[in-house]
């Protein structure tokens, strides 16, 4: 999948995978991962969540990564956040407040840049990616993570051939096989969320799982 395929869709603003509310999943289990508030949470393909205000508020610092530049500058003009951008390397660095997003590719990403984060949030990034990318991903985020660390991944998981992602389909033996690895890894929830989800209603997708996970970097 190639990067300007992410950059059209923001462009043309074809941006169905963004929620315009917290994922109610982070509200019903973040806080059973016993992170310290204030801590710096890292949150991979983050595009404009409100999410991201969400642990904001809730005291965290948070740092996200996104590759399209459209989705970081309208995150800050509709939260009304003015910001400043530093250049490092292939990467921008817009921040404000206690928030700092990432613009650039996330596979370029130093893994010096994330050694201070005490958490992280997963809920657009692993679902973004078809397989061999995804693949790819799994080795990035675990190179990203540091040891111990705990984050919150959240997951889609349906029949891949009844509809063309993304999101993708990630089921529990894919996470299984590629993040046991890199994670200690607990199921948190797993709820059927087809009637809440009429894209896939209408291609008559015949079950649509989404699934919360605990994972823990190993040492």
């Amino acid at each position: 999948m190639d990067p300007q395929f992410w950059h059209e869709k923001w462009q043309m603003q074809q941006i169905g995978f963004h929620q315009p509310q917290v994922n109610p999943f982070l509200i019903r289990f973040w806080t059973s991962l016993g992170l310290d508030a204030n801590s710096k949470i890292f949150v991979p393909l983050c595009g404009k969540s409100l999410d991201m205000c969400y642990l904001a508020e809730l005291g965290h610092q948070v740092q996200g990564c996104e590759l399209s530049q459209t989705a970081i500058e309208q995150f800050f003009a509709e939260n009304q956040l003015p910001f400043q951008v530093q250049s490092q390397q292939q990467h921008q660095f817009f921040s404000a407040d206690q928030l700092e997003l990432i613009q650039g590719d996330i596979f370029t990403i130093d893994p010096s840049v994330t050694a201070s984060i005490g958490g992280f949030y997963d809920r657009a990034a692993l679902i973004a990616w078809p397989e061999t990318m995804r693949q790819q991903y799994a080795k990035t985020l675990a190179k990203l993570i540091p040891a111990n660390v705990s984050g919150l991944l959240i997951t889609l998981d349906y029949p891949q051939d009844t509809l063309k992602g993304p999101p993708f389909a990630v089921s529990p033996d894919w996470i299984e096989q590629y993040l046991a690895p890199y994670f200690e890894i607990s199921l948190l929830s797993c709820e059927d969320v087809l009637a809440d989800n009429p894209r896939f209603v209408n291609k008559q997708v015949p079950w649509l799982n989404e699934a919360a996970y605990k994972l823990t970097r190993k040492a």
